[in-house]
């Protein structure tokens, strides 16, 4: 196993000692309402293949539909561990799992995953051949899945829409997503884990770990089955959240901005322009973004082999640009020209511990 980055100074003795121990791995999920979930995540659990052993932490957060009962029916056939803490976000729940985990490597999931059962062996390879002290791996679309869960799973993930920034592509800076990631507990303890920002938390653990001198890398092949129980609406507001966390973390890491956050606005605002010009006349514009699409549809059927969810695929986009775009341009209003405290221009996407 190769020798990791040096974390700086003080961390580079135990970081070196981290790579010669045996991986001990910690599945970190917190849980919020959905004790469904939770079964069938861990009925996952149960048929990764491999000779390999590993530690569950379920972190319950303030739920008042809790999973007690489902994580109890797994203790024979899973090393579980199961935690209850007043709610304080997914953020705050993922750090408790951490500090009360026994491994010295953690894997945190959210809830609604699935997980292939080849996932814990493709990481293992992966971090022998070059270990890291963060990880993120794709997620992808189950054949069990609805159509809309299917298409909003394209639309998140395409290179066509988000440019492959969620594990479509390989790059040289991977920023990986709190759905699947693998974090060394050395590296936790240096960076304090996530904060209470939500959404967003992901991004900003990624960015302060780079700062400390860690690597992260994208595991291609280790990817889950991301359910996302949502329906349009809650999908909107999901996007039109991320678009709002974006300028606060450019805020915070003026290094990391870039001109690639403002093309769901632009592409939602052209769109708007090219229906009011095609009104007056002039077409070329909007069928530029109907080529788009017809293009995003071709995509979208080869890769799902299914005509409704290519169609739906479409509508998913759509959406995904319109909130992310809106949230971003409000966001953006607020904090870069007011100059106002995001924590309180946008309370709701904090929490409190």
């Amino acid at each position: 196993m190769e020798k990791p980055p040096v974390l700086g100074g003080f961390f580079y003795g135990f970081s070196y000692l981290c790579s010669m121990e045996k991986l001990k791995f910690s599945f970190i999920v917190p849980v919020f309402n959905r004790p469904q979930e939770i079964e069938e995540l861990l009925q996952s659990m149960c048929k990764l293949e491999g000779d390999l052993s590993f530690e569950v932490v379920v972190v319950e957060d303030g739920s008042d539909l809790d999973c007690k009962k489902v994580v109890s029916q797994f203790e024979k056939q899973l090393n579980i561990t199961y935690l209850y803490k007043q709610n304080s976000g997914p953020g705050d729940s993922r750090n408790y799992g951490m500090k009360h985990a026994k491994g010295n490597y953690f894997i945190i999931l959210d809830s609604d995953c699935l997980l292939p059962n080849h996932y814990l062996k493709v990481v293992k390879q992966c971090l022998e051949q070059k270990f890291v002290h963060c990880f993120g791996g794709p997620d992808a679309a189950h054949h069990s899945f609805t159509p809309l869960q299917k298409a909003i799973n394209f639309s998140m993930t395409s290179v066509l829409t988000t440019g492959g920034i969620r594990g479509g592509r390989k790059s040289k800076k991977f920023q990986p997503r709190s759905f699947n990631m693998g974090l060394s507990k050395e590296a936790f303890e240096a960076s304090k884990g996530f904060g209470t920002i939500h959404p967003g938390e992901d991004p900003d653990l990624s960015i302060r770990l780079w700062e400390l001198g860690v690597e992260t890398a994208l595991f291609q092949e280790a990817y889950v089955f991301h359910k996302r129980r949502i329906s349009w609406s809650k999908f909107y507001q999901q996007v039109h959240k991320f678009g709002l966390v974006r300028p606060i973390l450019n805020s915070w890491h003026p290094k990391t901005a870039s001109l690639v956050y403002w093309f769901p606005l632009a592409f939602t605002v052209g769109f708007f322009l090219a229906i009011f010009l095609a009104l007056l006349g002039f077409k070329y514009l909007l069928m530029l973004f109907l080529v788009y699409f017809c293009l995003c549809f071709i995509v979208a059927l080869f890769s799902s082999k299914n005509l409704y969810v290519a169609l739906l695929s479409g509508l998913a986009i759509f959406i995904q640009f319109l909130g992310y775009g809106f949230g971003f341009l409000k966001s953006t209003f607020r904090i870069n020209l007011l100059e106002q405290d995001p924590k309180k221009a946008f309370p709701k996407l904090f929490f409190t511990k």
